[in-house]
């Protein structure tokens, strides 16, 4: 499983553009609202990246990244850019309604919490394992900040994405109808999601390489 990939931590430079294609091909309906359209989108990802705030999967010797798991921790998340940011990417009468649309996305940690902003995979390399390892990654990170547990938000549309999640220990502690997002973002409800840490949780990138 995965066994052609191989899983490291940070983006490396360079590959910010992909990494917000992965992003954009991934959560585009629900990226869109805020930070549409695509073009734009992507680039205001690509340049607005905290390197140190995701795991990578690449293709060994192309160094092609297939795979990235980002996350929020200590203040700061794989997607950057703040409000004079947005407010210079699309001017003030479009950035604004951005601006409140991002807000409905926000997820901020509580002590001792990593956030998962979530996964995206190249869909030619889907079915090979290779969220189950970012995953573990995820998780090894979180231990190696003394987190005592990772929590996600899973929609209600990617039933797949809530099943990895189970089978690596996440349960849901609560739903929040959203009604209203339906037709806006593309879904109508949001399960949050906890998996406790352990001091081992799992294989590291170095064990792995």
């Amino acid at each position: 499983m995965g066994a052609n990939v191989a899983i490291g931590r940070g983006v490396p430079r360079g590959a910010e553009e992909r990494v917000a294609e992965l992003y954009w091909e991934a959560f585009g309906r629900k990226l869109g609202v805020a930070l549409g359209p695509p073009e734009q989108g992507r680039a205001f990802i690509a340049g607005h990246l905290h390197h140190d705030r995701a795991a990578v999967a690449r293709v060994p010797g192309g160094d092609r990244v297939v795979g990235v798991a980002g996350y929020r921790l200590d203040g700061r998340a794989l997607t950057g850019g703040g409000v004079r940011d947005v407010l210079r990417a699309y001017g003030l009468l479009r950035g604004l309604p951005r601006l409140a649309a991002l807000a409905l996305l926000e997820r901020t940690p509580t002590p001792g919490e990593l956030v998962m902003d979530g996964i995206a995979v190249d869909p030619a390399h889907r079915g090979a394992g290779i969220g189950s390892l970012l995953l573990t990654e995820i998780a090894a990170v979180a231990a190696g900040h003394g987190c005592s547990r990772v929590r996600l938000d899973v929609i209600d549309v990617n039933p797949r994405a809530r099943a990895l999640y189970e089978r690596h220990g996440f349960r849901a502690v609560r739903t929040e109808q959203t009604p209203y997002l339906r037709g806006l973002m593309g879904f109508g409800a949001v399960t949050t999601m906890h998996r406790a840490v352990t001091a081992h949780p799992g294989t590291t990138s170095e064990q792995q390489r």
